[in-house]
């Protein structure tokens, strides 16, 4: 379930308002909710690692266990099995504009493609017959143009496909507006909500606030907006 692109924006106000804080516009709005979508989704991975390093990475709650909130978390964003083909006879991939971070690769033959880290272990592997790319058992390198380059070529001609799996990036949150006797009024048509889970919520608010007090010069909101921030971590972390 996402939140409420409307719902964050007001209480993002209330808050500000209080005390004549300042006003957040939409546009700033859409700025703020937009990178900090971004934090909180890039904290999941960082989070993922921290706990699988650690002596004790589960529990036997079915419902607290970390390691599977935040796999619930990432799973929405999960695309399996994308078919993208072959820009060229040179084995050039592009892959998608929303990808995050790049999963499995199979190639038009559905074999599993290894990944060359480096251009030296990509040269090592094509300089002996035994392991040197084939059809059945493909490899790819990371270009710097959101492409792979697949070898051998074969294995990625011109309009063939080749299948990934991918996490992407959330889309951009939008709290859309028509404008009513100088005020902005709020318009689901045009709007877009953020597709982080329902409990992300009063983390969007308060990191939302921390940047608006930046923005406004208002070091008390920033203050109390990162003390929720903190106090709303801990208790994830416990």
């Amino acid at each position: 379930m996402a939140v409420s692109v409307d719902t964050v924006y007001q209480k993002v106000l209330a808050i500000a308002n209080k005390e004549q804080r300042g006003y957040i516009t939409p546009q700033e709005f859409n700025l703020f909710a937009d990178q900090v979508q971004m934090e909180i989704f890039d904290q999941y991975f960082h989070s993922i690692n921290q706990h699988m390093r650690s002596a004790f990475t589960s529990n036997s709650s079915e419902y607290s266990d970390i390691l599977t909130i935040l796999e619930e978390k990432i799973s929405i964003f999960k695309e399996r099995n994308v078919s993208v083909l072959g820009l060229n006879n040179g084995g050039d991939v592009r892959l998608p504009s929303d990808l995050y971070r790049l999963g499995t690769v199979r190639s038009n033959n559905w074999s599993l493609a290894e990944e060359m880290k480096t251009g030296n272990e990509d040269i090592i592997y094509r300089a002996s017959k035994l392991t040197e790319p084939t059809l059945w058992r493909p490899t790819f390198e990371r270009k710097k143009n959101n492409a792979i380059k697949f070898r051998p070529y074969e294995a990625a001609p011109n309009n063939e496909p080749v299948y990934i799996s991918y996490i992407r990036k959330p889309s951009k949150p939008n709290w859309g507006y028509v404008v009513v006797n100088d005020k902005p009024l709020y318009n689901s048509a045009v709007s877009n909500d953020f597709e982080l889970h329902i409990s992300e919520e009063p983390e969007l608010v308060y990191r939302i606030l921390v940047l608006a007090g930046i923005a406004l010069e208002k070091l008390q909101l920033t203050q109390v907006a990162a003390a929720a921030v903190g106090g709303t971590q801990q208790k994830q972390k416990t």
